[in-house]
């Protein structure tokens, strides 16, 4: 082993915890954010739900769960997947629940990368879809985080919890995912202060244009061009972020919305 190499993280019950919310696919935001943080000492929950991604574009991935499970515990990690519908409001104590008792301790990292998005705008959203959106992004959300606060059980003054989540800029043509990704922020922004007593810091993270099978061909030429760095972000790009964020070294920034999209222009 060189002298820049990190030995391979314990396994076992000495790990902290980190609930990671949009697990869904492989190539997603939230899978490569496990996949750092299990590699750099956590043990993962992750929640998933395949109705959403059947209903989208780019199709559920059959097995995506196990697999991600799988790819996780080959770094030590344990794992617990979690599939539940987030715009039931009873979820997040079911997910707390479960990943408590499958995990054998409290979560101490909480990261939400789950989302409703589907395009629309002032004049074609609907009702329905407006709800739904905000059910997901927003609701959810808040009741994640209360959740999180009530159970943490940190040392007071020492900031050992994590809440990270993940948001994003879009207004035009993505009214609801954008007006309920702007109240998610609002609402993180709002733990950094209320649970700070209990040793909590809380971030938003504004990831920028990730492919994650979602783009055409037109779409990601345009999008790397108006790129200072001259490409699109990649999951693993999020996943330092977030990672440094969990970290000890990180827990000096809180209350922040960072932005780790290569100098793209909103």
């Amino acid at each position: 082993m060189t002298n820049t190499e990190q030995p391979p993280p314990a396994s076992g019950p000495d790990r902290p915890i980190a609930l990671i919310t949009g697990v869904g696919r492989s190539i997603g935001i939230g899978a490569g954010i496990a996949r750092r943080l299990a590699a750099t000492g956590w043990d993962i929950a992750f929640t998933y739900w395949t109705p959403y991604d059947r209903r989208m574009d780019w199709g559920a991935e059959p097995g995506a769960a196990a697999s991600i499970e799988k790819e996780l515990a080959e770094t030590g990690a344990r794992t617990a997947a979690i599939e539940a519908d987030l715009t039931d409001p009873d979820a997040p104590t079911r997910i707390f629940d479960e990943a408590e008792q499958r995990l054998g301790g409290p979560v101490t990292a909480l990261v939400l990368s789950h989302a409703e998005s589907v395009d629309s705008g002032l004049l074609d959203t609907t009702v329905e879809a407006f709800d739904r959106h905000f059910a997901v992004n927003a609701r959810a959300s808040w009741l994640l985080i209360r959740e999180y606060g009530l159970r943490f059980r940190g040392t007071p003054g020492t900031p050992t919890g994590r809440i990270v989540a993940l948001t994003s800029d879009h207004t035009v043509g993505n009214l609801p995912y954008g007006a309920s990704k702007g109240a998610l922020d609002r609402i993180t922004l709002a733990a950094a202060h209320e649970l700070a007593h209990l040793g909590v810091t809380a971030n938003v993270v504004n990831p920028g244009p990730v492919d994650t099978g979602w783009m055409n061909d037109e779409l990601r030429e345009t999008l790397a061009r108006d790129t200072p760095l001259g490409r699109l972000g990649t999951p693993l790009d999020t996943a330092h972020l977030v990672g440094f964020l969990c970290s000890p070294e990180g827990q000096w920034v809180n209350g922040q919305l960072l932005k780790s999209n290569g100098g793209a222009a909103s």
